[in-house]
């Protein structure tokens, strides 16, 4: 009878510490490229930060912040000024504003002036989901135009934000041309 082979420890160990080292190499490689998109992004103004809440919403809809892209590229993602960060959402749809109240990022507001267009759509910052899965807010952010997807807890009511917004976007429009 013989007993079945010993482990080689020194070599496990080794390959332990090999693939730890692996791991923490590329974790460091990823932070070190956000960070550096974030200094590439330095330029791009700061987005207005939430003021004081001023009557009450006309839509109010929990959900997933995905995250904000340069628009029509949905894969270039934003992460300047904390805007890359995926979180739970508050949208809150004032007739003036949208207001992003984010769970643990910094929460911002989009003018309403600012509204260019709203739509359902599958994917943003690399995230894709089922058709018409996200509303994609399509707004301006000083020069540069700017796509930020949030996915509503509930289908219905993100159908509603789409809908409330498209209808606060006309009535700018429809303000723009009268004066």
């Amino acid at each position: 009878m013989t007993s079945a082979p010993v482990t080689d420890w020194p070599e496990r160990l080794a390959l332990v510490a090999l693939m730890l080292g692996v791991i923490a190499l590329v974790l460091w490689a990823m932070r070190r490229g956000w960070k550096r998109r974030g200094r590439t992004q330095a330029d791009l103004p700061e987005p207005q930060k939430l003021g004081e809440s001023t009557g009450d919403p006309l839509l109010q809809v929990g959900g997933l912040y995905v995250g904000s892209v340069f628009a029509g590229n949905w894969l270039d993602r934003i992460v300047a000024h904390g805007m890359g960060v995926r979180s739970r959402v508050e949208v809150a749809l004032f007739a003036d504003r949208v207001d992003l109240r984010r769970e643990g990022a910094v929460s911002f507001s989009i003018p309403g002036a600012d509204l260019v267009a709203v739509r359902a759509d599958r994917g943003i910052a690399g995230k894709a989901y089922e058709r018409g899965g996200l509303a994609i807010i399509t707004w301006s952010l000083g020069e540069v135009a700017i796509d930020t997807g949030v996915r509503g807890d509930i289908a219905e009511e993100q159908t509603e934000l789409i809908e409330a917004i498209t209808r606060v976007i006309e009535g700018n429009t429809h303000q723009k041309e009268v004066q």
